[in-house]
């Protein structure tokens, strides 16, 4: 026993030696500084790389969404119908048409002075009396007013029927290709960019249309209207010049610009150290950066119709317009602000702050105590739950990595989207941890397992 005294004592005596010896080491190394200026140093430069990856990658992202929307709408032809479509539905854009149609009619047939000819004709005859030429002359104006509604009657039918829908859908889908050619400097004709920025779709064909309804009721006047080089003007801005001239460089930005914007910001979160952290500081400030976008639509609307003042007949109808064209751009920046919303609640309960390991540790005693309710009725994972136990964190992986997939694969990304992928993600994620089963605790080299079950541990003092 003296024997085994001394050999402890001995063999504690050369631990603690060796355990000056290493504070020894460190005290030698942290007097030196340089290895940890260095190491300092090397942290700072990270941060910062970190800050400016993220922030440019959240600069970006407005001017991402807004590029892509502008690319879509110039190249894709059906994206442009669609957007442009709905309009021939819109009770105040039919009403400017109707307006439109219905005073170009008045002026190419002359109305005016037909029934002035009319009536000087009719005054002018023998035998009518004084008294009965200034009455008839008195009727010039209420005759045209009757005459233009009228008009106006018929072309509420045309302009409200089913084929008008139809003939605005195609006549837009054709105009497309005029607008792509327009762009690129070729010459159009069913639409046309004028040098204020004038875009505008012809409206021969409802004008044509609106004559026959005219002849047909017995307007034969409108037979000899010629044919009309009428056009609607769908949206006015200088803008559009510009547009044209950079026309290359849009189709450009839209393409790369949304993924050069999501690489920075992969780029941040993946060098960042608390990459939790970076994650929600993301997601909040993709979040912040479409409430800007959302504004800034609002006063460009507001200084838009503005200068459309006394420049158009139908200020409603510009600003009908001016909301439809920028659909797209509104159900984007939602749909950005949703899924930033979602990154950074996802990243704040993956998080180490003491809130969200006290929400994950008690998500964790609640699995368990299911696991252990359901195990006592003879109900368990099996090995399909001991194996997820084992590779859960790859699991929920892959889970994420699907989820932002679907996403970021979609045609067209919305609110409702993010939130059902991000419920569905979720859901999965809450099944793996509910079946996963821990893993058993390994039995320590040494242990003498009796028959009473109880593993002795080499470090606990036994009987002599």
């Amino acid at each position: 026993m003296a024997d085994q005294g001394t050999s402890a004592a001995d063999d504690l005596a050369a631990r603690l030696a060796a355990l000056e010896h290493e504070n020894a080491l460190l005290r030698d190394r942290l007097d030196g500084s340089p290895p940890v200026r260095r190491a300092a140093g090397r942290g700072r430069a990270r941060t910062a790389a970190v800050v400016v990856l993220v922030t440019l990658g959240l600069l970006t992202a407005p001017l991402a969404v807004v590029a892509a929307w502008a690319e879509r709408v110039l190249t894709d032809t059906d994206r442009y119908v669609a957007t442009v479509g709905p309009l021939a539905a819109d009770p105040v854009v039919r009403s400017a048409v109707e307006d439109r149609v219905t005073a170009i009619v008045m002026e190419r047939a002359q109305v005016e002075d037909l029934v002035h000819e009319a009536v000087t004709a009719i005054g002018s005859q023998p035998g009518v009396p004084p008294r009965a030429s200034l009455a008839l002359g008195a009727m010039e104006e209420p005759l045209t007013s009757g005459i233009e509604s009228f008009v106006r009657r018929v072309a509420v039918r045309v302009v409200e029927s089913e084929a008008f829908e139809t003939a605005w859908v195609e006549a837009n889908r054709l105009a497309h290709e005029q607008l792509v050619a327009v762009m690129e400097g070729r010459e159009g004709n069913a639409l046309q960019l004028g040098e204020q920025g004038q875009l505008t779709i012809q409206l021969a064909g409802v004008i044509e249309a609106l004559k026959d309804q005219l002849v047909a009721s017995g307007f034969d006047v409108a037979a000899g209207i010629p044919e009309v080089d009428a056009s609607f003007t769908v949206v006015q801005t200088t803008q559009l010049v510009k547009v044209q001239n950079a026309y290359e460089s849009v189709r450009l930005l839209g393409t790369w610009l949304p993924w050069l914007s999501l690489g920075l910001l992969a780029a941040g979160v993946v060098a960042s150290r608390e990459r939790a952290r970076t994650l929600v500081v993301v997601g909040l400030g993709l979040l912040v950066a479409m409430v800007v976008l959302a504004l800034g639509l609002s006063v460009g609307r507001t200084f838009y119709l503005a200068a459309l003042a006394g420049e158009v007949a139908r200020l409603d109808a510009a600003e009908v317009v001016f909301d439809q064209l920028v659909l797209d751009i509104r159900a984007a920046l939602r749909t950005v602000a949703v899924a930033g919303l979602v990154v950074a609640t996802a990243a704040y309960v993956a998080g180490r702050s003491t809130s969200a390991r006290s929400a994950r540790a008690g998500a964790s005693r609640a699995f368990a105590t299911v696991r252990a309710r359901a195990a006592a009725r003879g109900v368990t994972s099996g090995p399909v739950g001991t194996w997820l136990g084992l590779h859960k964190g790859a699991v929920r992986t892959v889970v994420v990595s699907a989820a932002a997939l679907v996403v970021l694969l979609a045609r067209t990304p919305t609110p409702g989207l993010v939130v059902g992928v991000a419920l569905v993600a979720a859901g999965l994620v809450t099944i793996v941890e509910l079946v996963a089963r821990p893993p058993a605790p390994a039995v320590p080299d040494g242990t003498d397992d009796g028959d009473d079950g109880v593993a002795t541990a080499p470090w606990v003092a036994t009987p002599p």
